[in-house]
This record gives structure tokens, C-alpha cells and sequence, in this order.
């Protein structure tokens, strides 16, 4: 009887259409990758804060009495008295400038990388951890920087800047695709820090979110918001 079945075409036909079955089915859901990890230890940029807004040191709040504030009428100690023009004074609603060779207060030191956003993943379809970041360089450019990336392997990976929300849970999975996205290449790997040019002209308007995506399956591993000033 199994000879009879060996010998048969169909059974050849069945075997043929099976191997195949099994040979798409590796290329497509490529299993081996979820026991296995891709780590990446790139160098990222040594970046400076970006500006937050706060009071410089020794300004007093708004509502505060300053206990060394000068009576009303009195002449402060070593104020010029008034009608005298002091050659090193300010004049009123002038801006005072920088000293020579010293970038304006609150601006960039134009030696060092500056942070314009960034934010930390939350897990989609595989547990996610980690901050990504966009960073300005000396140049003028700008990359988008996985820093402590941690999240599982799997095929077709993408890593996409996109103007939707970063939502937990089943409903912020597959929404990714579905507005203004940049593609910034496959990701390098599964683990560790990694840096993605964003193409020079790219308006980064509007651009909140990036997702680790796997296009294969439609499908977000992991996302993080973006907020402008980190």
C-alpha cells in the first residue's frame, strides 16, 4: 500500500505543495527571530539641554518682595544719580549684548548638539523600552537617536517619524500608517543605541511620534511621542 502511495503523482504533487508551504511560511513569519537578538552600540550625540523656559538664577519670582529692595526716593549705593549719563549703563528697552566671542543667553552653543524633541517608548505588539530623541548637529542637521533601545526581533522592521498619537494598548497598534510618515530605513537592530539621518528638506512639523513598524504584518512593536524641548 505505501509503495503504491510513493508511487502515485499526486502524492509527489501533495509533498512538492507542502515544502513549499513550509518554505514561505519560515521566509514569511522568519520565527528564528523571536529567540534571537540584533544588537547595535553606535555613537550617539554628546547633546546639550535645550532651553526650558525657567527664570535665570537671581531673577525674583513674579509676586516676591525682595527684603533688598532700596526705599522709594533713596539713590542706590553706587547708582548715578539722576541727569548724570553713566557711560556703561543700558539704556531703557535696549537689549543688552552678549560679550564678544559669547552666544546669546539661551541660545544654543553652536559647538554641541542640541535636543528639539524627544520621548519614551511604550510597548505595542512586543514589550518596548527605551527614549528616542531628534537632535540638531552642528551642522544644521538632523537625526533621530534610539538611545537604550529594547524591544524583540522580527522581519521587516521599520522606523518611521508620523504625525499620529502614541496610544497604549490594542487601539494604538496599527495606526501608524494611516497619516504623514517618514521612512528613515530598517532598523539596525532589535537592542541597544542607534542613530537615523532624517533626509535634509524633511518638515518636521507635525511630526510627534516615532514607531519601531513592522511592515510585514502592519503592526507598531513599540512607539514613542515626541515633545518639542525634550
Amino acid at each position: 500500500m505505501s509503495r503504491r502511495l510513493l508511487r502515485a503523482p499526486l502524492t509527489w504533487v501533495a509533498v512538492a505543495v507542502l515544502g513549499v508551504g513550509v518554505a514561505f511560511g519560515l521566509y514569511w513569519f522568519q520565527p528564528w527571530k523571536v529567540v534571537t537578538d540584533n544588537r547595535v552600540d553606535e555613537q550617539l550625540s554628546e547633546v546639550d539641554a535645550a532651553p526650558t523656559g525657567s527664570a535665570p538664577t537671581g531673577a525674583t519670582p513674579t509676586g516676591t518682595t525682595s527684603t533688598d529692595a532700596t526705599p522709594t526716593g533713596a539713590t542706590p549705593t553706587g547708582a548715578t544719580p539722576t541727569g548724570t549719563t553713566s557711560t556703561g549703563a543700558t539704556p531703557t528697552g535696549a537689549t543688552p549684548t552678549a560679550p564678544a566671542g559669547q552666544p546669546p543667553a539661551g541660545s544654543p552653543t553652536g559647538t554641541r548638539p542640541v535636543v528639539v524633541s524627544r520621548g519614551a517608548f511604550v510597548s505595542h505588539e512586543h514589550d518596548t523600552s527605551g527614549d528616542a530623541r531628534i537632535v540638531r548637529t552642528t551642522d544644521g542637521r538632523h537625526r533621530l537617536e534610539l538611545v537604550g533601545l529594547d524591544t524583540s526581533n522580527g522581519p521587516d522592521l521599520k522606523v518611521w517619524l508620523t504625525d499620529q498619537p502614541v496610544r497604549t494598548g490594542r487601539a494604538g497598534w496599527g495606526v501608524f500608517d494611516d497619516g504623514r510618515r517618514v521612512e528613515l530605513g530598517r532598523l539596525k537592530g532589535n537592542r541597544g543605541d542607534q542613530a537615523y539621518a532624517i533626509p535634509a528638506g524633511t518638515d518636521l512639523t507635525g511630526l510627534t511620534s516615532v514607531t519601531i513598524w513592522c511592515q510585514r504584518f502592519a503592526v507598531s512593536f513599540g512607539a514613542a511621542p515626541l515633545v518639542a524641548g525634550g
